[in-house]
């Protein structure tokens, strides 16, 4: 048997999920600043190696980290505004229309309002010096580094504000691809809007490199998320149209999805093109390798979401009403992994091999030696033979409670039908009080290398601090924590984590003696 392409996962570790929106603040949103920092500091005195995140792309409707506008670009609503007063590019009482928004949730809508003209106000006075910012880097220096993708997002997302936020299939025909937008007379026209764009990236990139090198200081890794499709409305799909399953006319012929299941009788359209892998193919899957070597740029770990759909893929028809119609389409395969296994030897990735997982799929994850994932909430209601329940798990593998797109722990359990809850307290040996405790303590002790818990859980919060609720497009990727639950969690329980960590094996050995 050939050896696997990917067999990075050998030590023990621990991590917490959390997707940077959901941080404190009275700003609006979770930023890259202060906050983040004081999360590292727990994660650090808590023995926690890795902090996971969910995508950091710029998110349109729905305001869902898996539907960006690019595959490449940071979000804008994460960049710490305080920094730019720091800098003068902004007053304090400039921020005071944001300090008036929710503290306790994400009000996207009004945040939208509120937002952008500050940042705009901070681009204009920044006025694009080349020198770049004190500890930021040259600027000059990395618009012509990140060329490939940044001249384009900045001309998408200038042509989207111009066009009053339409989907590029909207625009004058002409410009519906980027070939057409540089031949077009508004390539120079919105010269200055693009300059603008340019520099927000510069902004995201620059306090991203900062944060990532502060946990890197404390001994604190970083898990990212690739979702293995992009938006239609993307910059994407606008600048590189071939690589995508659309029709003359620029739509998609098929669209993603999966099929009906148990839990969902008409399945799920998502509704993203689906790639054209033959074409990826002639150029060794180039486009792919740009985007992870991007993304290996960013974190220490990537998570490569809906890992099945390199095996097979559900192809609805364009202009289905659900999933039903659909049909399982081949993939690349193996010889996708092959490819980036040439490209970046080291790369440490984890894969999503949740859903329907076919004998196919299972022979590819092995032959990748890619870590799968395992979700408790899954494990209980049925039998002894179910592959998320603790005794069943493998070493090569990480064990969740829940992930972004499950209730939380608590919430699961109170919801959950009475012989499912029998069937959690028995197999634990518990009396159900805290569900979420028992799961970090299975997780922990878990055979699989990598155990991540949601914040929530650790904060022992019920389904009021649920992030998303799959097929309900409202409503979504608004929770965020206070300050204070932070610190209580520090208080009460950092000690404990660091000692389940150190008793299950989940420290480095330079760190079992750290207080």
């Amino acid at each position: 048997m050939d050896s696997p392409l990917f067999p990075w996962l050998e030590k023990r570790h621990a991590g917490v999920l959390l997707h940077p929106t959901s941080l404190p603040g009275d700003l609006g949103i979770g930023q890259l600043g202060r906050e983040a920092r004081r999360l590292v500091d727990f994660l650090a005195a808590a023995g926690i190696r890795y902090w996971q995140l969910c995508p950091m792309g710029p998110t349109g409707y729905g305001d869902s980290p898996y539907q960006c506008f690019s595959s490449h670009a940071g979000n804008p609503y994460l960049i710490d505004l305080q920094a730019l007063v720091g800098f003068g590019l902004l007053k304090d009482s400039e921020l005071k229309p944001l300090r008036q928004l929710p503290h306790e949730y994400v009000d996207y809508g009004s945040l939208y309002q509120r937002f952008w003209p500050i940042l705009e106000l901070a681009c204009q006075r920044y006025g694009a010096k080349p020198e770049g910012l004190s500890g930021y880097g040259s600027y000059v220096e990395f618009c012509e580094k990140e060329a490939d993708w940044l001249t384009p997002y900045a001309a998408f997302t200038a042509c989207k504000a111009h066009f009053k936020g339409k989907p590029w299939f909207e625009w004058p025909k002409k410009l519906c691809t980027y070939r057409g937008f540089q031949k077009s007379d508004l390539a120079q026209a919105l010269d200055s809007q693009m300059d603008a764009v340019r520099f927000t990236q510069y902004l995201f990139f620059a306090q991203w490199r900062q944060l990532r090198a502060y946990a890197a200081e404390k001994g604190v890794g970083i898990i990212g998320d690739v979702p293995i499709f992009v938006a239609l409305d993307s910059a994407d799909v606008w600048t590189r149209p071939e690589l995508f399953q659309l029709g003359k006319d620029g739509q998609p012929t098929a669209v993603a999805g999966v099929p009906p299941d148990y839990f969902s009788p008409l399945g799920q359209l998502w509704g993203n093109p689906l790639f054209d892998w033959e074409q990826h193919k002639k150029d060794g899957y180039a486009w792919w390798i740009q985007r992870l070597e991007a993304n290996f740029r960013l974190y220490d770990v990537v998570r490569l979401d809906h890992f099945r759909g390199f095996e097979s893929y559900w192809s609805i028809p364009a202009g289905a009403k659900d999933a039903r119609g659909g049909k399982w389409e081949a993939g690349p395969g193996l010889d996708f992994f092959r490819a980036v296994q040439k490209a970046i030897p080291e790369a440490k990735l984890i894969a999503e091999d949740l859903g329907d997982i076919t004998p196919e799929v299972r022979a590819m994850h092995t032959a990748t030696g890619l870590p799968g994932m395992a979700i408790l909430q899954f494990a209980f209601g049925s039998g002894p033979e179910n592959l998320y329940l603790p005794h069943n798990l493998s070493r090569n593998s990480a064990t969740y409670p829940g992930v972004h797109d499950n209730d939380t722990t608590l919430g699961w359990y109170r919801s959950a039908d009475g012989a499912t809850q029998d069937h959690f307290r028995r197999y634990f040996g518990v009396d159900g009080s805290v569900p979420q405790w028992d799961c970090v303590r299975a997780a922990y002790r878990s055979v699989s290398r990598l155990a991540v818990i949601p914040m929530q859980d650790l904060m022992n919060l019920g389904s009021e601090a649920r992030l998303n609720r799959p097929g309900e497009a409202a409503g979504n990727w608004q929770w965020r924590y206070h300050a204070e639950q932070l610190d209580t969690l520090w208080r009460g329980s950092a000690t404990y984590l660091r000692g389940l960590a150190e008793l299950y094996g989940r420290l480095e050995p330079e760190d079992t003696s750290s207080k």
